[in-house]
């Protein structure tokens, strides 16, 4: 159980209007400005938009493999070791953040990705 960094990529890329910026040591995903994930290539995480109530469910359950980053504008933030999620799960975690973050007109047409 692990998802390698281009799958990662991959998972994001398949979903509607993602813009990509480079930081100092990571890369940031925003939909229509509003960013939803981040990715950092050294530690083989990524920090991804949730509710409070996702953010503290999942770091509750699995504390191994998420941990909370930060809380702002009502929203969870985790951290997610790759090393220690499923190919599905994170698809799922992936697409949920995106949609928190995108208009609802666009989030009404894009499906999970796959």
């Amino acid at each position: 159980m692990s998802v390698d960094s281009e799958e990662f990529h991959r998972m994001v890329a398949a979903l509607a209007e993602v813009q990509r910026a480079q930081g100092g040591e990571y890369t940031s995903f925003s939909v229509r400005g509003k960013r939803f994930g981040y990715y950092w290539p050294r530690t083989h995480t990524a920090g991804l938009k949730q509710t409070l109530l996702e953010q503290q469910a999942l770091v509750a359950e699995r504390p191994e493999v998420f941990e909370e980053q930060f809380t702002a504008g009502g929203f969870g933030w985790v951290v997610v070791h790759l090393a220690g999620i499923d190919a599905d799960e994170l698809a799922e975690l992936v697409y949920e953040a995106w949609r928190l973050s995108a208009p609802e007109e666009l989030a009404a047409e894009q499906s999970l990705p796959g």
